[in-house]
């Protein structure tokens, strides 16, 4: 699934992919934050729950609720409405998938909002069977979310740790 703050693949309106200027160079974003943790169920069996949109209020702590803006099954392009509540606000945001490879790879992302942010999941084999799964969000504020960017990184990595390990409960139990 999909993030708690949820926001884009698309930075500050531009016509580029977040992380990269109109030239297609890299650029530095203000927060980037990876987190990962090892699962002990196959790998399919992880992307297929964590990658199912219906499964993101089970394993989000912040997440309160998901709502289909294009029919299913989901692709990219699909688009997806999130409720969520993070650092004390309620947060309204939709998702664009912006790649998906069932079982290894699935990046979403939107450009509304004060926080531009992009999501991304990736599944590896670990050994005995298990999972590596990563979460990566990363984005650039503006405004006065600028300012607080460095806060937020540190929230949003606790919040990513605490979500994992909560999937990681779930799938183990």
């Amino acid at each position: 699934m999909f993030p708690r703050l949820a926001f884009a693949s698309f930075c500050l309106g531009r016509e580029s992919p977040l992380g990269q200027s109109s030239s297609g160079s890299v650029v530095d974003v203000a927060v980037d934050v990876l987190t990962e943790i090892e699962i002990g169920r196959p790998r399919e069996e992880v992307a297929a729950f964590a990658a199912d949109p219906t499964n993101a209020t089970a394993w989000y702590k912040n997440i309160q609720s998901v709502e289909w803006e294009t029919p299913p099954p989901l692709g990219v392009g699909s688009r997806l409405r999130f409720k969520a509540q993070f650092l004390g606000r309620t947060l309204s945001y939709t998702y664009e998938i912006r790649e998906f490879d069932p079982g290894r790879r699935f990046v979403m992302g939107t450009a509304e909002g004060p926080f531009a942010m992009e999501t991304t999941y990736a599944w590896e084999d670990a050994a005995a069977g298990a999972t590596r799964m990563t979460l990566r969000n990363r984005g650039e504020p503006s405004g006065f979310a600028r300012v607080s960017a460095p806060m937020m990184a540190r929230a949003m990595r606790r919040a990513n740790q605490a979500d994992l390990k909560r999937l990681k409960q779930m799938l183990e139990a």
